[in-house]
C-alpha cells in the first residue's frame, strides 16, 4: 500500500491504495467518485476521461502515482466548480447534453463531456470538426453523435454570452 496526496476537484486527499493501482481505481473505488466509468480497461473507449491539469487525460491507464502534484477534475467536479465561479444551474456543457436529448444510457457522458470541458477551455469557439476531433477518444454506442456534438455547440454559444 502507499499513500497517495491528490487534488481532486478542488480538493486535497490522502488515500492508501496498491502502488500499482490506476487512478480510475483509486478515484472510483477509494474516494467513491463513480462518475469515472470503468469501461475497457484498455484506453479504447474514453468513458474513463477525467481532466489533469485541464487535459484529458484516460485514467485507467494512467497509475495514480503519475497524477501526485496535478489538478484532477472529474464529472462530479463540474456543478460545485461553475457555482463557485459565480455561475447559476447546472454547468453549462451538462445543462446543454441534458437540453439536447445527447444523454441516452449515461455511460459516455462524464468523459464526453470532460473532454468537451477542455476543447472549451482552449477554444471557446470550435468549429465541428474541432468537436469531432476532441471527442475522437470517447465512443458513444446510443446516440449517433449528432445530438452530443449540437450540445457542445449550444453550450459554446451560451457560454460566449
Amino acid at each position: 500500500m502507499r499513500v497517495f496526496h491528490l487534488q481532486v476537484n478542488g480538493d486535497t486527499v490522502e488515500v492508501a491504495a496498491p502502488e500499482h493501482w490506476t487512478l480510475l481505481e483509486v478515484l472510483r473505488y477509494k474516494l467513491g467518485l463513480t462518475g469515472s466509468k470503468q469501461g475497457c480497461d484498455k484506453g479504447d473507449c474514453g468513458a474513463c476521461t477525467v481532466l489533469l491539469d485541464g487535459t484529458p487525460t484516460l485514467a485507467c491507464l494512467c497509475l495514480a502515482a503519475s497524477a501526485e502534484g496535478k489538478a484532477i477534475t472529474t464529472i462530479e467536479g463540474l456543478l460545485p466548480a461553475h457555482r463557485a465561479q459565480g455561475g447559476k444551474g447546472a454547468d453549462p456543457l451538462q445543462d446543454a447534453f441534458d437540453r439536447s436529448g445527447a444523454l441516452q444510457c449515461g455511460f459516455c457522458q462524464p468523459g464526453m463531456i470532460l473532454s468537451a470541458k477542455a476543447l472549451l477551455n482552449q477554444n471557446p469557439n470550435p468549429s465541428l470538426q474541432e468537436i469531432r476531433q476532441a471527442l475522437a477518444g470517447n465512443l458513444c454506442r446510443c446516440t449517433g453523435y449528432t445530438q452530443i456534438f449540437e450540445a457542445i455547440q449550444a453550450a459554446a454559444k451560451e457560454m460566449q454570452n
